[in-house]
């Protein structure tokens, strides 16, 4: 069977050249209306639904008087609020005015040819809406549009947020969150009570017909319906957990919204300017050395120099050795012996040359000392002229490492 290693067959674009135009072209979105809609926007109005029915339906009506008016009033007011204007932030265009002029949401937009236009906004025209907009404008790639004033792409707006519907997303998330808040204060409130002072949360005249502390009802005044302790827990549980979650994502947004306003930027200069940090952090640790450490550590497994300086007033056998190892202490002991030995067969042989000279290298030296030509002192003559003649050529180190020259006699 070969069948998997045989490539996909590709449909091949049915007009043009560029790479750009395999992919599909889409129209773009109005409003958070259009289809299809997202996961989070179902998942949103789910959970809004859930809680509005349990806070007017079991909860609130179970509190004693006054506060049963009190909850209504304000709970009443913060859903009310954030209904409408979750309903505002999804229904308003937040697109640019010229793009909202040219109502050509039905039809796809022409393809973006990056082989052509670096972006897709240059110098104020998009040449995917191909209009002219403001300087605060972004192309979103998920609605396919120009927005004005853009904010971020939410996901349980399904739609984008911009400058036209920025601040009724601003009030339902703190409507959201104050409402949500309040709900746990009361269902907390009624789960205590249960175990305490059940009797005062019996204070509605349809729990006079009901025999039995352990019978409850729900839906009141309008269409009250028996349930159990048990149920009655098991959903304020439920409910307090899935509030809290709530509350969390809310207030974490609210408080990252309520920092943006007051730097003053959006979320999308805002996570810009986080991109631009990480790449400037990431470009100092690529030329900063990644082990600065290793740079100061000197080697210490090599072997021990060896240095060896002639002397005239040493001794015959003058060899310095750094010995740092006993490799180094045994060749150390060896070539001093084999010195000795050389300096002795010296002496015998006075007349004994070492090395030869090429007569290049002679002439190239009598160049040089009648270019540096100096009246000298015959002392100065004769004392340089016995070293030259008693002075002994160098000698190759037996280990390659080093030149080696005898002590003078």
């Amino acid at each position: 069977m070969s069948c998997f290693s045989q490539r996909l067959r590709r449909t091949a674009p049915m007009r043009g050249n560029s790479r750009n135009e395999l992919v599909p072209s889409k129209p773009p979105r109005m409003n958070g209306w259009s289809w299809p809609p997202q996961a989070f926007q179902i998942v949103g109005w789910l959970a809004y639904s859930y809680l509005a029915i349990v806070s007017f339906g079991i909860y609130i009506p179970l509190l004693p008087l006054p506060w049963n008016h009190v909850a209504y009033t304000l709970m009443g007011i913060t859903f009310i609020v954030h209904f409408v204007t979750h309903i505002a932030a999804v229904t308003i265009d937040p697109a640019d005015a010229s793009v909202r002029a040219k109502q050509s949401y039905s039809s796809p937009l022409p393809f973006f040819d990056r082989t052509k236009q670096p972006h897709v906004i240059q110098d104020l025209h998009c040449y995917l809406c191909d209009v002219k907009v403001g300087p605060k404008v972004k192309h979103c790639g998920v609605c396919n549009k120009c927005v004005e004033d853009f904010d971020h792409h939410c996901k349980w707006l399904n739609t984008c947020v911009g400058g036209r519907n920025y601040w009724f997303f601003f009030l339902a998330l703190s409507s959201a969150t104050i409402g949500t808040f309040l709900l746990i204060v009361v269902v907390l409130f009624i789960f205590i009570q249960h175990y305490l002072d059940p009797h005062s949360l019996r204070t509605a005249p349809q729990f006079n017909s009901v025999l039995g502390n352990t019978t409850w009802l729900v839906f009141l005044p309008l269409a009250p319906i028996k349930t159990s302790s048990a149920g009655l827990l098991i959903s304020a549980f439920i409910t307090i957990m899935l509030s809290i979650t709530c509350l969390l994502l809310l207030s974490h947004l609210l408080g990252f919204h309520l920092y943006l306003f007051y730097k003053g930027i959006s979320t999308y200069d805002y996570i810009k300017m986080q991109r631009q940090k990480e790449a400037r952090n990431r470009d100092s640790e690529a030329v900063s050395p990644r082990h600065p450490k290793t740079h100061n550590k000197t080697p210490q497994s090599q072997m021990g120099s060896i240095d060896c300086e002639p002397a005239l007033s040493q001794s015959p056998s003058s060899c310095k050795f750094d010995n740092k190892g006993p490799l180094s202490s045994q060749l150390s002991e060896s070539i001093c012996t084999e010195l000795d030995n050389f300096k002795k067969s010296a002496e015998k042989e006075n007349s004994f040359h070492y090395g030869t000279e090429n007569s290049t290298d002679n002439t190239a030296r009598e160049m040089s000392d009648v270019k540096s030509w100096k009246p000298v002192d015959d002392e100065e003559a004769q004392s340089s002229s016995v070293k030259s003649v008693d002075s002994v050529p160098g000698v190759q180190d037996p280990l390659g490492s080093s030149i080696m020259t005898p002590d003078e006699t």
